[in-house]
């Protein structure tokens, strides 16, 4: 069994397990800019209740605690203890090779500062503290030109790459290609 820890990030942040505390945060976020929530939990169904799938997606992270399957964090300042966005690992596979997927939802006001990959670093050197190495995959929609450049930077700074063709996610009735990229971690070399 392994929980999800809290995270030093740098000196602005830290990062939080996941739990209830963060639900009113969480909508408030959303309504500053749904599209974006949506883009990083695209199974948000807009004509439904919002804060019930949040709080059901909550409850479904905590109750998986411990299980080793999903960690999810809190991305919160330090400053002020504001919620500054969502970031974990899920197990939503597309690749075979894979032990997590990672995704991540920061603020509108907190993007464009380094912020999802300072987040992905302290992530990834938990990772790699631990006993069994694990490989992570980062899918990215071919459009979503921040994402892929995160991810990118991801892989240069952890000696990923990026698999040259696309796969196809099945979304809302739907195929859609996206860039998939493995990481592995534990296997002796670091950023």
């Amino acid at each position: 069994m392994t929980a999800t820890p809290e995270l030093e990030v740098n000196a602005a942040a830290v990062l939080k397990p996941v739990g209830k505390h963060v639900l009113a945060d969480m909508l408030e976020a959303y309504h500053e800019d749904a599209e974006a929530a949506h883009t990083a939990l695209p199974w948000l169904e807009a004509d439904e209740d919002v804060r019930r799938q949040l709080r059901d997606m909550i409850y479904d992270i905590e109750t998986q605690n411990g299980v080793d399957s999903l960690h999810f964090w809190s991305i919160q300042t330090r400053e002020q203890g504001t919620f500054a966005g969502l970031i974990g690992l899920g197990d939503e596979l597309q690749s075979l090779q894979a032990d997590f997927n990672l995704g991540y939802w920061v603020r509108k006001s907190h993007r464009r500062q380094g912020l999802a990959s300072d987040c992905v670093d302290a992530i990834f050197h938990w990772l790699e503290g631990r006993q069994e190495p694990k490989t992570v995959e980062i899918v990215v929609h071919p459009h979503n030109e921040a994402g892929l450049a995160t991810a990118s930077a991801t892989c240069s700074r952890w000696g990923g790459e990026r698999l040259d063709e696309f796969i196809g996610i099945e979304f809302k009735g739907r195929t859609v290609p996206h860039a998939l990229h493995l990481i592995d971690l534990g296997r002796g070399e670091s950023a």
